[in-house]
């Protein structure tokens, strides 16, 4: 009977203690979200951004920012802040656009800008490829004169005499 008792004290004593710490003790079983906030920033984005660009411009690269100077429309900030649910890290980054003038002046924040950024984009070239500028990019002919897809014939057909 007393070995019963004392049993029965222990089991309870470890329920409760285990009820009582399973938040942390179960906590990988339970699902927990990813948390992405703000403006999700690719870095072929930001390479696009030159000095010199209008707001209008970088607002089509970047897409709106998240934060407009109240005092002056003129900085705009761009951050992006992602919490794992799994882990509970936390990834922070921030892009600051200064324009003068309605053009773009100064970038600073966590991403790397081109090395053209310095160069306006009136200046800039686009990229070229392998073959002759002068011949178009165009795929190879097909061999065989059969169209991809048969058409249907939907013409009426005539009607049967009995």
């Amino acid at each position: 009977m007393l070995i019963k008792k004392q049993s029965l004290t222990l089991l309870g004593a470890v329920a409760l203690s285990l009820s009582l710490s399973a938040c942390s003790a179960f906590d990988w079983l339970v699902y927990k979200p990813d948390v992405p906030q703000g403006n999700y920033m690719e870095t072929q984005q930001v390479e696009k951004l030159r000095i010199d660009m209008t707001k209008e411009q970088a607002e089509y690269v970047l897409g709106r920012p998240v934060l407009r100077d109240s005092f002056s429309d003129d900085t705009w900030y761009y951050v992006y802040h992602f919490k794992s649910g799994r882990d509970a890290s936390i990834i922070h980054k921030e892009l600051i656009l200064r324009f003068v003038d309605g053009k773009l002046a100064k970038v600073d924040g966590d991403y790397e800008l081109s090395p053209e950024f310095n160069t306006p984009l009136e200046k800039s070239s686009l990229p070229t490829t392998s073959q002759d500028v002068g011949e178009p990019l165009v795929p190879a002919a097909r061999g065989d004169e059969k169209p991809l897809v048969q058409e249907k014939n939907n013409a009426p057909k005539p009607m049967k005499k009995f």
